[in-house]
């Protein structure tokens, strides 16, 4: 999952193979050799899968990804499919993924028997499990086969759905965005009848056509007092999904609109001079080295948090210091992390934390040029668990031109 570590992330490898598959079907040039290891490496995983007992959320799922997959590089591994498919203990989620790599393999017979009587919604997940999944995760998964398979009158509420769920203002983890986007790019993509977009659209009384074989058109809207009256006819025969998209920057001193979750996670950022005295960074003289020290403990009741993600962002006039460019980190030893990421202006560490357990992170900076800037803040979280997270607001610093000696 991570540079370096050492056991391979089963799910994460399909998800990989899964985006190389999609590209090399787009046309785009895949290494032959990337492909033949992975379809390797995913054979021999898949022939060891030999489940008799309940498994973990997931685990089932995992193995009916990567038959799947194998069935969409063209080397689907029956065997393994069929044993899958007699597993007395296969999820409705499994069953639904198994389903479309029996489709793609010309078994229409056995992928209708899977999915027959089975749900297309499913509850919240208490956690992501080994698949980074949640409720709409697996949900896109069940439109993505009816895609597959042809099913649009029983697709076409499934994406209204996904797609509405998508439009509202919750916090979604990559994989379930990322998901439920394949799976509406899927659906809108199949469409085979040839009809295009046809439509005309009236902006502030200024009326434009579109006509469009693509399954996506944009247009832009510019807005007057913060307001701009749109019409919308379509003169087409396809169905229009429509969105108005607002995008912007937040004004310099909001502060991050973070809900901490103290009785699951605890932050505190301090700053330290080289020699670890505390000081104040609202007010540094330019060219003064020192250090950020963030502190993160688990302090839920749920056991390990896994794929903790740590984002620190600086202020333009603050400097990071990459001690691994000088393969030492001084005086300042940080705790053990799974990936640490150095930017330009931010750094991100990524880590699991057991429970009760403290974990501290340093990262040595320079006031390296003279201004007043926004500090963002520090931002804390379960990668793919928006409950767990902790944050601390940003403020207002100032670097300042050193003194001129007296006469």
């Amino acid at each position: 999952y991570w540079p370096n570590n050492g056991p391979a992330d089963e799910w994460a490898t399909s998800y990989a193979g899964h985006f190389l598959l999609e590209a090399q079907a787009k046309g785009f040039n895949v290494p032959a050799s990337i492909l033949q290891n992975w379809r390797a490496y995913q054979r021999g995983k898949a022939n060891a899968w030999n489940q008799t007992t309940p498994v973990y959320y997931g685990g089932d799922l995992e193995q009916a990804y990567r038959l799947f997959l194998l069935a969409l590089a063209n080397a689907p591994e029956t065997g393994a499919m069929n044993r899958l498919k007699e597993f007395k203990f296969i999820t409705p989620e499994a069953k639904w993924r198994l389903a479309a790599a029996y489709f793609l393999t010309g078994q229409k017979q056995a992928a209708l028997q899977l999915i027959s009587g089975l749900p297309t919604n499913f509850s919240q997940r208490p956690s992501p499990g080994v698949t980074f999944g949640s409720d709409l995760r697996d949900q896109a998964m069940v439109l993505e086969t009816l895609t597959i398979m042809g099913r649009r009158a029983e697709a076409e509420p499934l994406v209204k759905t996904v797609a509405a769920k998508l439009s509202q203002q919750n916090w979604y983890s990559t994989q379930t965005t990322a998901y439920a986007l394949i799976a509406i790019a899927k659906f809108s993509g199949s469409n085979t009848d040839g009809l295009k977009i046809n439509a005309s659209i009236k902006i502030n009384g200024k009326e434009t056509s579109v006509n469009s074989n693509t399954a996506v058109s944009q247009t832009n809207i510019n807005f007057k007092n913060g307001k701009s009256p749109v019409q919308v006819v379509n003169k087409g025969g396809n169905v229009l999904y429509i969105r108005i998209i607002n995008q912007g920057q937040p004004v310099a001193g909001d502060s991050l609109a973070v809900e901490n979750h103290p009785n699951q996670l605890y932050l505190s950022v301090n700053y330290l001079s080289t020699n670890g005295a505390p000081i104040q960074p609202e007010n540094l003289q330019q060219g003064t080295d020192f250090v950020a020290k963030v502190t993160i403990k688990n302090t839920g009741q749920r056991g390990t948090y896994s794929n903790m993600a740590l984002s620190e962002i600086f202020p333009g006039g603050w400097e990071i210091l990459n001690t691994r460019l000088y393969n030492s980190e001084g005086a300042f030893k940080s705790s053990p992390a799974d990936y640490m990421d150095i930017r330009d202006d931010r750094v991100y560490h990524y880590f699991d934390i057991k429970q009760n357990e403290t974990l501290t992170y340093y990262v040595q900076l320079n006031a390296a040029y003279p201004g007043r800037y926004y500090w963002p803040g520090v931002y804390c979280q379960a990668m793919y668990d928006n409950s767990i997270s902790a944050a601390a607001n940003g403020r207002w610093v100032e670097v300042m031109q050193p003194r001129s000696p007296g006469p």
